[in-house]
């Protein structure tokens, strides 16, 4: 499977979702390719920052390598034989990086925050998406929502809006506004790794984990 990660509005939790998908796949004993098309290399300094933290045992435990352009469909075509899984981290614009990724993805995963700006941005989203169908028609396209509100109605209002967008599937998941995962990321791990444990931080992981991969 190749999953990109992404969007066209930036600050999103993008980086977070991806560096916590490859983690808890590669924590599952999946051979995962971490690839980050990002110019601001989040996912490369958790990786550099993971290596650290588990320097005693083992490293990432997954392979990560920074793309850029054209690069990110011809090198990870040429690389993706080698892994069971590839997860795409690009931008959040609309770059050559993204639709290089999109055309050559399985699963692309889009997360939005429940502010105005965040959700208009999706009907874009959706016309990239159209555009992408056109050379790669077997992508399929979610959105969930991250960094809800613990109260208010704006969740649901951003969620009905998503659920508009008819190339994007809004997934029945919501990561919530925890330091859980902000604790872990400066730490180069999951929340399912970081102690002390957040059970409702790692319940959500899960959840979103399962409905990609099923497993």
């Amino acid at each position: 499977m190749i999953l990109v990660c992404g969007g066209i509005k930036g600050g999103v939790g993008k980086s977070t979702v991806a560096t916590t998908l490859t983690v808890i796949r590669a924590n599952q004993g999946y051979d995962v390719l971490l690839v980050d098309a990002d110019d601001q290399q989040t996912a490369t300094d958790f990786t550099l920052m993971r290596n650290e933290t588990l320097s005693e045992s083992g490293g990432a435990g997954y392979t990560s390598v920074q793309l850029k352009g054209a690069a990110v469909r011809t090198d990870t075509l040429r690389l993706a034989d080698k892994y069971q899984d590839v997860i795409i981290d690009v931008g959040g614009r609309d770059t050559a990086g993204q639709r290089a990724a999109l055309s050559i993805a399985s699963i692309y995963l889009v997360p939005f925050l429940p502010a105005s700006f965040d959700v208009w941005t999706l009907e874009k989203v959706g016309e990239l998406i159209e555009e992408s169908l056109a050379f790669n028609p077997e992508l399929k396209a979610y959105c969930f929502l991250n960094r809800a509100d613990p109260r208010g109605n704006d969740n649901d209002e951003a969620a009905a809006i998503a659920s508009e967008i008819k190339q994007l599937t809004d997934l029945d998941v919501t990561w919530g506004n925890r330091k859980a995962f902000r604790n872990a990321a400066a730490q180069g791990l999951a929340v399912t790794e970081v102690k002390p444990k957040d059970g409702k931080a790692i319940a959500e992981a899960l959840r979103l984990y399962q409905y990609l991969f099923g497993s």
